[in-house]
């Protein structure tokens, strides 16, 4: 504060100005100027005769005041969006929530799996609606894939009589010594292709049997170890056969509960498939490991595998995946037996990379627990 008279006389000034004289702009009452030591200042004139009054207020704490008003905004403005995006992101997901439930259960539901639905409920909206119109629609497929599987079964049921009267005519043929050379190659030609007809037709009914839950393992408690070193036997010599290499390891002990034959079944399958997909002089590696509650079996080839919908739709019926120079000749049901054989096990199977990074790897799992338990 500078106070002084008309001729200049001053009667007062503030200590804070350090003996200076705050600077005079004819004709402005209201202006703002730089003092030396002290900063910029806003300055107002006051007439109060015989004086006049000049009030200045340094402008440095009130830029700092400011400067404070725009950080807490900016603050507050980064907290506002982050906890807007946050409520926005929870709220989605509590929305779509109901649209992620039908997209996994219409995922998993497939031609083994057509009894599950889609879980619908008591409120009357679009996604309720549009439940409601899914299960419909699974409620029609699962019954035209039943009439399908019935009338498979009953089909190769009925083919069977007939099939085993040609046999039994073509092998008269034969015995009768009658035919030239070239009749009797076509009659072993139709033998052959009345064999392969006569293996499809028995697959065929027993996917329908298990279909139907009308298949019964007779599961014993014996050891994995023991098991796996009497296949390994038929195993190596299938595969020196075929110009393969077949190699076995197992870790652990202990007994599982299950059924030779259906297993023996299972692993002669996937070693079939594992010597056709390799090439000559490759590598098919089993290996067995037998935890407290898991019976893993892995089976790697070193063929050219399969990509990740491949894999997904390997074990579906008539589904083959025959690769260049394969000689695979199969039904294209071994596989989905398989799956029938380990699920009446209680167990699971499914196909992975090659753990070297090249091939296909097929894994068995079978609870041993629940087996033993069972």
């Amino acid at each position: 504060i500078d106070m002084h008279g008309t001729m200049t006389n001053r009667f007062f000034r503030s200590n804070n100005l350090h003996g200076q004289t705050i600077p005079d702009i004819p004709g402005e009452r209201a202006y703002t100027v730089e003092v030396s030591g002290i900063g910029e200042l806003r300055v107002s004139e006051f007439l109060l005769p015989p004086f006049e009054v000049t009030v200045a207020t340094p402008m440095a704490p009130v830029r700092d005041v400011m400067s404070g008003y725009r950080k807490v905004f900016f603050a507050l403005l980064v907290v506002m969006l982050i906890v807007s995006i946050a409520i926005g992101y929870a709220l989605s997901e509590l929305m779509l929530r109901p649209v992620r439930v039908i997209q996994a259960t219409a995922n998993r539901i497939r031609s083994d799996n057509l009894n599950e639905r889609i879980p619908v409920g008591d409120v009357k909206d679009e996604i309720s609606r549009l439940a409601r119109f899914l299960n419909q629609m699974f409620d029609r497929l699962e019954t035209s894939f039943s009439e399908i599987r019935r009338f498979t079964a009953d089909a190769s049921h009925e083919l069977k009589t007939p099939l085993s009267l040609v046999r039994l005519h073509a092998e008269r043929l034969l015995v009768n010594g009658n035919l030239e050379p070239a009749q009797k190659e076509s009659v072993h030609v139709q033998l052959e292709e009345l064999a392969r007809v006569n293996r499809i037709i028995d697959e065929l009914l027993f996917l329908s049997r298990a279909d139907a839950q009308a298949i019964t393992v007779a599961m014993t408690e014996q050891a994995p170890a023991v098991f796996l070193h009497s296949f390994a036997q038929d195993a190596s010599a299938l595969a020196e056969h075929h110009g393969r290499h077949y190699l076995y390891t197992h870790e652990g002990e202990g007994s599982v509960a299950f059924e030779e034959k259906r297993m023996r079944q299972v692993l002669l399958n996937l070693l079939a498939n594992a010597l056709n997909a390799s090439p000559p002089e490759g590598r098919i590696t089993l290996h067995s490991k037998l935890s407290e509650d898991i019976w893993r079996i892995t089976v790697d080839d070193e063929g050219p595998g399969l990509s990740a919908e491949q894999r997904t739709r390997i074990f579906e019926r008539f589904v083959r995946f025959n690769h260049t120079g394969s000689e695979d000749k199969g039904s294209g049901l071994g596989l989905a037996i398989c799956r029938s054989i380990v699920q009446l096990h209680r167990g699971r199977i499914f196909a992975a990379p090659g753990e070297s990074g090249r091939g296909l790897q097929m894994v068995i799992e079978i609870p041993a627990a629940a087996a033993s338990a069972a």
